[in-house]
């Protein structure tokens, strides 16, 4: 049984695609029907994943400020409905000059901190990763076409998963970074790069009624920092010596091993489509 429901990438296939479509058909609900709801779906995964994140690196021994990194980047999220990115970056720095403190008399005011620049660093690191970069999501939601903008981003990486998976796994010959991710290829990456621009172009002329080079421009562009993104979470793993961040989703791991490739392009998809649009 265990052979015909596993994948080539280790994975429940069937479990894989029934939980993906299930949040991706409740994503399209939200966004469509009620896009700032957006908000609070972004607040609680973003919540779920900092924990998991969370909890792995101090089952290794890493310190890093949790209840901070919780607490802020809700402030961070949740800043950005009113004020946008600049309330966003308020909220960050001030996360950043609380974890200082906090790690700073983490031990008590008589005794000295341990492992003080490695645990503040780290901490600050998950900060930025996790909700700095998904800010990016919750303030494209309040344009205009915002709903729009939010869902192009998703089908785009939608794309390149569908795309690499099936050029990988019918064509896949030369590994990409064999060191990091062993079943990646570069033929499963030219097809992320295929599929995800032709959803890209899709997404420009039919939901941001805009030119047909926007999808060009975005497209590879999400593709790169897709593939990038998971390659950094699948390095992370690798370091602390597990297969995934968490246990929540059948066949795809932890909420974060989800948000892998959203997180750096919902930055990208941002940046590109406040350019170009």
């Amino acid at each position: 049984m265990t052979e015909k429901t596993t994948s080539r990438a280790g994975r429940n296939l069937p479990a894989a695609i029934g939980v993906g479509g299930a949040l991706g058909i409740m994503l399209i609900l939200v966004l469509v029907f009620v896009p700032m709801v957006w908000f609070a779906v972004v607040s609680i995964a973003l919540a779920i994943a900092s924990w998991e994140v969370g909890k792995r690196l101090r089952e290794r021994d890493f310190g890093v400020a949790l209840i901070p990194i919780l607490v802020g980047g809700q402030a961070m999220i949740w800043s950005s409905w009113p004020w946008g990115i600049e309330g966003a970056f308020v909220a960050f720095a001030a996360t950043v000059l609380v974890i200082m403190v906090w790690k700073l008399f983490a031990q008590g005011l008589e005794n000295a901190p341990e492992h003080y620049v490695r645990d503040v660093s780290l901490s600050i690191l998950v900060l930025a990763w996790l909700p700095m970069l998904a800010t990016f999501a919750t303030d494209m939601v309040t344009h205009e076409d915002g709903k729009f903008r939010v869902l192009t981003m998703i089908i785009v990486v939608v794309c390149s998963d569908i795309g690499g998976y099936a050029a990988g796994v019918l064509f896949g010959k030369h590994p990409m970074a064999p060191a990091i991710s062993p079943k990646k290829s570069w033929e499963g990456f030219a097809g992320s790069v295929l599929v995800g621009t032709v959803g890209a172009i899709a997404c420009s002329l039919w939901l941001l009624d805009a030119q047909w080079w926007v999808g060009v421009a975005l497209g590879p562009l999400m593709v790169i920092v897709a593939t990038t993104g998971d390659l950094v979470e699948s390095q992370f793993k690798r370091d602390l010596g597990i297969k995934d961040m968490g246990t929540l989703l059948p066949g795809h791991g932890g909420i974060m091993d989800r948000l892998d490739s959203l997180l750096p392009s919902a930055f990208v998809s941002w940046a590109v489509l406040t350019l170009l649009l």
